[in-house]
């Protein structure tokens, strides 16, 4: 893509329709806008083989919204017998229903009749592909497996070393499954269920290759975003999103119990289940505890990509739609969204950085290089919320970090990024809201970042890039006969104001590294 181009991916499933608006610019992207509608174009297909009227019509009148937002957007145009696309492009992409449908070719004319939408029918292979490309550009998945369960169907991909070995497709998607064996309105039946689970073990029988893909399992898919944000409630996590979070086998089953004791109509009322979703998400549920028994799966971590950011990766990225380091890349995108000072903050992440090799030489800590990453992502980011307002920076920041999303890190990373951020102008460290996802050690991590983000951001006060950096002592004969910490400023000029702003965070340091901290003059 080009800077400053929009592409609009139009995401036609078997159970919802979704238009997603993307933007790219110079040295980052993001989504600018969306629109979802339950159309269930699915239903009834297994009975009949074909789309019935009144699917066709409800998709039919949501594809007409579709276009007149894509026209009104500059994304399509009236213009011209082809209606070529100005100011961006769309790419309408339709899935299992319409692929497999009798009637397909009939209805897909009806839809260039009536809207103009340039619409895609994507085999089993390319939609298992697009999976595969949102799930490796928004998880650290190097070696396993890819699972996306739409309304009509299940992909699973092998992932070895980062790429795609295989991949496979069933027909067990939440609407079929919900149709075949789920069709009542009351609480599960024992039966229903054992024959639901028969039937996924036996079709996933020809998938034996899943026992050899290695531990991890990535699942994409409103019915798995579904699932986790249940289990997340359930367990009384905080709710900023699922992307990244791991829903155990253990929780999967327990959310299963519950829904299907519940009649579908009261499913809903099960937090974080929503009731556009409440009828399918059992027979949903199944299809995925069925997976990760086939494979011997202990949980499905979750990413809140889907197809139509694979759709958005491969425009992007070309012939190698794979980020090289999604980390990295996660957070120089949310930094370069918000129009950062470059050079203050790439200083204060390399005195920092500094600070935290040398204490680790001097064995203060054990240099854990993923405690590094963390520090060195919470310096990138600490202003990001000056782009809202210089007051309060520090807690716009943190809003910001936890909210736009950070693709590749753990719900704990992310926060413990986020609160470094919090606390780097004032103030003791704590989880906050966010104590739900702290132990003892992670607590103790964010100590660390923080006062070493705040001691950064002190030496680079007047943003000059004047400290250049620091020698550390660990010196001995204190009153008290404890060890302390000495820092020395190196300069270039006269750094009066780095030492005096420097000198104010003993208590937090101490906190931190059990030592008392002095700054040279």
């Amino acid at each position: 893509m080009q800077p400053d181009e929009r592409l609009a991916v139009i995401d036609l499933g078997s159970n919802s329709f979704r238009l997603v608006v993307f933007m790219a610019a110079a040295g980052w992207w993001k989504r600018t806008d969306e629109i979802y509608e339950p159309v269930r174009i699915g239903e009834g297909l297994a009975a009949t083989g074909g789309l019935g009227e009144e699917p066709m019509e409800r998709a039919l009148a949501t594809l007409d919204v579709f276009a007149h937002f894509c026209r009104a957007a500059g994304l399509l145009a009236d213009q011209g017998p082809d209606r070529a696309p100005i100011g961006g492009a769309v790419d309408a992409v339709a899935t299992s229903a319409i692929r497999d449908a009798e009637n397909a070719a009939d209805f897909l004319e009806r839809a260039r009749e009536r809207t103009g939408l340039p619409i895609r029918v994507l085999g089993r292979e390319a939609e298992a592909h697009y999976g595969y490309l949102a799930a490796i550009n928004s998880t650290t998945l190097t070696d396993g497996c890819v699972l996306d369960l739409g309304g009509g169907s299940l992909q699973l991909v092998r992932v070895v070393e980062r790429l795609a070995r295989g991949s496979d497709s069933w027909s067990l998607g939440a609407v079929r499954m919900t149709e075949r064996f789920l069709p009542g309105k009351g609480p599960a039946k024992r039966r229903q269920i054992e024959e639901l689970r028969a039937h996924v073990a036996q079709e996933l029988e020809q998938a034996s290759w899943l026992v050899h893909t290695g531990r991890r399992l990535v699942g994409i898919g409103g019915t798995v975003r579904s699932l986790a944000t249940a289990a997340q409630r359930a367990a009384g996590l905080p709710s900023n999103g699922v992307q990244g979070m791991v829903v155990e086998r253990e929780a999967l089953d327990a959310l299963v119990e519950r829904l299907a004791a519940l009649p579908v109509a009261e499913r809903s009322t099960v937090p974080g289940i929503k009731p556009a979703r409440a009828d399918l998400i059992l027979a949903g549920a199944l299809v995925v505890q069925g997976v990760l028994q086939a494979g011997g799966f202990d949980g499905l971590e979750v990413t809140e990509a889907g197809l139509r950011e694979g759709v958005f990766f491969e425009r992007l990225l070309g012939d190698r739609p794979l980020f090289e380091d999604l980390r990295r890349t996660s957070v120089m995108n949310l930094a370069a969204r918000y129009n950062t000072d470059a050079a203050h903050t790439r200083h204060v992440a390399a005195l920092a950085l500094g600070m935290f090799d040398e204490l680790a030489r001097l064995g203060l800590h054990d240099g854990d290089s993923r405690e590094r990453e963390l520090l060195w992502a919470a310096c990138m980011l600490h202003d990001i919320g000056m782009s809202v307002d210089y007051d309060d920076h520090h807690k716009h920041s943190r809003y910001l970090i936890l909210n736009g999303g950070l693709p590749g890190f753990s719900p704990i990373e992310v926060a413990t990024i986020a609160q470094a951020a919090r606390y780097h102008r004032k103030g003791m460290p704590e989880p906050g809201p966010l104590a739900a996802l702290f132990e003892a050690d992670d607590a103790a991590r964010l100590n660390r970042c923080a006062v070493l983000l705040r001691l950064a951001e002190d030496l680079e006060r007047s943003r000059d890039q004047l400290v250049r950096g620091v020698d550390i002592a660990l010196l001995n004969g204190a009153p008290d006969g404890e060890e302390r910490v000495e820092l020395h400023v190196i300069a270039d000029g006269e750094a009066a104001v780095p030492r005096w702003a420097a000198s104010r965070e003993t208590e937090l340091f101490a906190r931190a590294f059990h030592r008392e901290l002095s700054v040279a003059a």
